[in-house]
């Protein structure tokens, strides 16, 4: 069961890291609506937001559905930390005290 664990999360970061390139896309100026939509930044986190989905697919083989979302909410781990190290967003004590708190509830549900 663990390597599926390991397949989800690399999915859930693969997720996370489509959405920095994202974020990093949308702050730049195209010439037209098409250019924006139609770049290779976009065209690779959409890419990855597929490999994502397969990746969590796979998963699934070996881990039961309702631990899945138990394991998405690295994401909310992963998107602050990614966004302080490739955007440099300041990493704010509400930030880091909801990071803990999702920790804490990950480590409840595995407990009990």
């Amino acid at each position: 069961m663990m390597f599926y664990v390991l397949i989800y999360l690399s999915s859930v970061l693969v997720a996370s890291v489509s959405q920095i390139i994202l974020k990093k896309s949308a702050g730049k100026q195209y010439e037209n609506p098409v250019r924006e939509y139609l770049n290779p930044r976009v065209i690779i986190a959409y890419g990855m937001f597929f490999l994502s989905m397969f990746l969590t697919m796979y998963a699934y083989k070996g881990i039961p559905l309702s631990f899945g979302n138990l394991l998405e909410a690295a994401g909310y781990i992963f998107v602050p930390v990614l966004s302080y190290f490739f955007l440099h967003e300041k990493l704010t004590k509400i930030k880091l005290l909801g990071a803990v708190l999702i920790i804490a509830g990950i480590c409840c549900y595995a407990l009990f």
